[in-house]
């Protein structure tokens, strides 16, 4: 085990959480990490199975004495958000995570930890292994691809779990648990690429945007970051009048995820950079002091770069279609609940920019707790995107986790944390998409609450887990399966 976590508490997962920072596991790339969870169930007697869309199901016997006691599902994903710093040189193909501890905090290198999810993972593992637990039935389900669209718990074979009991391990504020999360859709426009020679006696140069916090598009959704595209368009229409032309433009790498950083590279009239540069300063001196408080590390900078030979632009009525896109796309929350305080209820997300060989692509994200704002907000995002030429898709999402306050199993997750330290946990629901709504949509009669310890920054280079949570997460989820009945 590194140095860094070989002294924590619970010893057993940070063992195992030690090992999966070792293998990777993008989403859709998981399938090393299944073949070796499954062989190390099999060789400790515990049966492994895995269903038609690739997730990992472990079964365990009750422990002597708790054969009466009904049936639990431990409930993770396998695979992690790969995002990390423009200077870190990382393949999260075949590279392991490198753990960094700072103070109370576990953290990795320059890139995402996978503590979202790699710790409940860790977490179920140490339990299906452990032999001195006082525990009834464990199934342990073990999902692929939740972060880049759900589609292990989606692709979930009916009726292939027994239980009907199940904790989802994948919030991210210890004392806090969740019995609601918002659904969501994709929204993705897109236009053929079409150049034309770029402008003689122009420069090329590259407007990029850096330094932004980003964080998961659900979580952290409501806190008024910065978004690299939007700033981008906004710095872009900012030098329009320069006579700049776009090449091409990209920014953002997932779409549940707040995109840090963007860029567009440009000619621009070489009897107009300087007027350009100053523009952008400008430009960067404004934004900065619209999000200093919350997005400190802003950059957006203008630079020469060096060209042998004049190139191709996109054509003015592209560059105008994309540029009114991104000014005219909403970002951020669109309405807060009116039932719980300080829940996002609605909100959008300008994700991803991309400018491929046919096509340049612009997808989005929208979320809601509420079935018909999503449609409306779906609707918005479209009409918007066909007003500015784009051919628009939108995928079929998935499915919202109605809160359920008479549950049995928030009761005793209640009651658990209570009699454990001595203060009511917070009961709530989630601007995020957790699998919870899916998982009961294909397995009718589920009883569901989900917890975890806490987390911050997941989903950027700046996650961290809080490592004073891991125990009491711990010593709360054995008190439950203790106490099921």
């Amino acid at each position: 085990m590194p140095d860094q976590i070989a002294s924590l508490e619970p010893r057993p997962v940070w063992a195992h959480f030690a090992t999966l920072c070792a293998i990777p596991r993008p989403s859709l790339h998981e399938a090393a990490l299944r073949t070796r969870l499954a062989d190390w169930a099999q060789a400790r007697g515990i049966a492994a199975r895995v269903d038609g869309a690739g997730n990992l199901i472990l079964s365990k016997s009750a422990s002597p004495g708790c054969e009466h006691l009904p049936g639990v599902i431990l409930q993770g994903h396998l695979d992690m958000v790969c995002e990390k710093n423009r200077d870190k040189v990382h393949d999260f193909a075949k590279d392991p995570i490198e753990l960094v501890r700072t103070g109370d905090v576990i953290m990795a290198n320059g890139t995402t930890l996978g503590a979202d999810n790699g710790i409940a993972v860790a977490t179920i593992l140490a339990i299906m292994e452990d032999t001195t637990l006082a525990h009834g039935p464990l199934e342990a389900l073990f999902t692929v691809d939740e972060e880049t669209g759900l589609t292990g718990a989606s692709g979930l074979e009916r009726d292939v779990l027994q239980s009907r009991i199940l904790l989802n391990l994948d919030s991210e504020e210890e004392g806090e648990l969740y019995v609601g999360c918002a659904g969501g859709r994709d929204t993705v426009g897109s236009w053929p690429v079409a150049f034309e020679p770029a402008p003689a006696q122009a420069v090329a140069g590259l407007l990029a945007v850096t330094g932004l916090k980003g964080g998961h598009s659900g979580m952290e959704i409501h806190q008024g970051r910065g978004n690299a595209l939007k700033l981008l368009g906004r710095a872009l229409l900012a030098i329009a009048g320069c006579g700049a032309r776009m090449a091409s433009v990209t920014g953002g790498s997932k779409r549940n995820a707040i995109p840090r950083e963007a860029e567009a590279m440009l000619w621009i009239p070489a009897k107009r950079w300087d007027e350009a540069v100053q523009a952008i300063d400008a430009f960067h001196a404004t934004a900065s002091a619209e999000l200093g408080s919350v997005d400190p590390g802003l950059k957006v900078a203008l630079r020469a770069i060096p060209q042998t030979r004049r190139g191709k632009a996109f054509k003015k009525a592209l560059q105008q279609k994309v540029l009114a896109a991104l000014s005219a796309l909403p970002h951020g929350v669109m309405k807060m609940s009116a039932d719980i305080p300080g829940l996002g209820e609605t909100s959008t997300n300008v994700a991803v920019i991309e400018t491929g060989k046919k096509a340049v692509t612009l997808a989005t994200s929208q979320r809601s707790s509420v079935a018909s704002e999503i449609d409306e907000i779906c609707q918005t995002v479209r009409t918007i995107l066909e007003l500015a030429g784009a051919a628009v898709m939108q995928g079929d999402g998935y499915p919202g986790w109605k809160p359920n306050l008479d549950s049995p199993i928030l009761k005793l997750a209640q009651r658990t944390y209570e009699d454990l330290f001595g203060k009511e946990p917070a009961v709530k629901a989630i601007h995020a998409g957790l699998e919870c709504g899916i998982i009961g949509e294909r397995q009718p009669g589920m009883d569901m609450v989900s917890f975890g310890p806490t987390m911050q920054g997941v989903h950027s280079p700046d996650e961290r887990l809080y490592i004073e949570t891991v125990p009491r997460f711990w010593t709360s989820l054995l008190e439950i399966l203790k106490n099921v009945s």
